[in-house]
């Protein structure tokens, strides 16, 4: 094992990291302070202001029109996403919660890409296998129930086009992946993190950007 180069991240450190990446915008603001109002208790299931620019960051990087989103709680991500596509670009969301979906609906609204979003309230799963069995996603993100991380990754990994982006939140599930002997979250993510690190049809990497992200790309025809 190699030395540990990583700087830890310190509040005062994060706060200048978050200084010099894009600014969220008013809307992207208010969705991030109306879900801390609203849903104090859940509030921790929001993505970090960091990965929204990393996302939107990506969708430009691939040109991806095509955008699948598993598990989009009050829709913060997807708002991102959503801004970042190119015109004709479609995101496909899913989740299960009406209630929580319900703010996302509306930041869309307001930022003007509600057109560009296909809500889907329904088990992900079926969602995902009634979507067209061929190639055709650009870029997913996972973050829902880990317990199905593998699941997800397996009806998506198909549907991925050449050289399509599938992006995975919670990698590091606070840490547990490293303990997970009391923590089910953390081994159900440790045995998907080992099963992606063993699939072949997929270039991985592993980064440290919040709780851990994991970028994997399509390889082959």
């Amino acid at each position: 094992m190699g030395e540990f180069k990583g700087t830890p991240i310190t509040p005062e450190l994060h706060a200048y990291v978050l200084a010099h990446n894009p600014p969220l915008d008013p809307v992207q603001r208010g969705l991030v302070e109306t879900t801390q109002r609203a849903l104090p208790d859940h509030a921790i299931k929001q993505i970090a202001e960091e990965q929204g620019a990393v996302l939107a960051f990506l969708v430009r990087l691939t040109g991806a029109r095509h955008v699948v989103e598993v598990g989009t709680f009050t829709g913060l991500s997807a708002l991102f996403m959503a801004q970042a596509l190119p015109e004709g670009g479609r995101l496909v969301a899913l989740d299960i919660s009406e209630e929580w979906t319900a703010y996302a609906r509306q930041a869309w609204e307001q930022a003007g890409v509600d057109g560009r979003v296909d809500l889907r309230i329904a088990p992900a799963l079926d969602s995902l296998r009634a979507m067209p069995e061929e190639p055709h996603v650009d870029l997913a993100f996972i973050d829902a129930d880990k317990d199905n991380y593998i699941n997800y990754w397996e009806e998506l990994v198909p549907r991925m086009r050449p050289g399509g982006l599938i992006v995975v939140d919670n990698v590091l599930m606070m840490g547990t992946v490293l303990d997970p002997g009391n923590h089910p979250m953390g081994a159900a993510v440790r045995q998907f993190n080992t099963h992606v690190a063993a699939d072949k049809r997929m270039e991985s990497v592993m980064i440290t950007v919040a709780d851990g992200l994991t970028l994997a790309r399509r390889v082959g025809s």
